[in-house]
């Protein structure tokens, strides 16, 4: 499982670890590289799962998302049983996409008023937990997360071309009261993929337990395996 931009594994084990504790499955949370190598990280990283032993998911947060998908559709290896889907934030290219825009100007801040800046910037605009969770994260980027956070904002997410070519079963699970991550581009992620069920959530639920993530997108996996949307 792959995190956002501007995220850390942390996160991705608080979201996902508890429910796939339950369903036996074994969580790899990749770290991000700093720097603008952070989507090459991401690749390398599941190119690695792809030459594991036995049946295996991929998936990822926001960006770590989008990069999930968009090789597993080009990849199709042998052995992947499906992707894990949270908060996609926009399809195709990011232009004018909400998230693409903050994160262009969150890497500008960091590089003109420095993390706390940045931070505070985040506190005003959005929950105090958002703000929270990147503050942390944001301190392992290394001398800054500026360069993480532009190359984020230049990848392009799957198309809906790309997206209708992944055969596997798609779990998809957003928040219905996110701007940056509009409920409107994951049911467009779920109409354009040929097997795929979508759960929602809220913001206030997953700053009050990060679990309802891997809570939701599970059984949206298992829901598109079978077949029924």
């Amino acid at each position: 499982m792959l995190p956002g931009s501007g995220s850390d594994a942390r996160f991705v084990r608080s979201a996902f670890q508890p429910a796939l504790d339950v369903w036996g499955i074994t969580l790899e949370a990749v770290a991000p590289r700093p720097g603008g190598d952070v989507v090459a990280g991401y690749r390398a990283a599941l190119d690695a799962a792809a030459g594991g032993p036995g049946p295996f998911l991929v998936g990822g947060v926001s960006l770590g998302a989008h990069v999930a998908t968009a090789w597993a559709a080009e990849r199709a290896p042998a052995g992947l049983a499906g992707v894990l889907v949270a908060m996609p934030a926009w399809t195709g290219a990011p232009d004018g996409a909400p998230a693409a825009a903050a994160a262009r100007a969150t890497a500008a801040q960091v590089r003109v008023g420095g993390l706390a800046a940045a931070v505070a910037a985040a506190r005003a605009a959005g929950p105090r937990w958002v703000a929270d969770e990147l503050a942390r994260a944001w301190a392992g980027y290394g001398p800054g997360p500026g360069d993480a956070l532009d190359a984020a904002a230049a990848q392009a997410a799957p198309d809906r071309a790309l997206l209708g070519s992944l055969t596997v079963p798609v779990g998809i699970v957003a928040l219905v009261d996110d701007p940056v991550h509009p409920l409107a581009t994951a049911r467009t992620w779920a109409r354009a993929l040929p097997r795929a069920a979508i759960r929602t959530t809220t913001l206030g639920a997953v700053g009050a337990d990060p679990a309802v993530l891997g809570r939701a997108v599970l059984p949206a996996w298992q829901q598109a395996a079978v077949g029924a949307r």
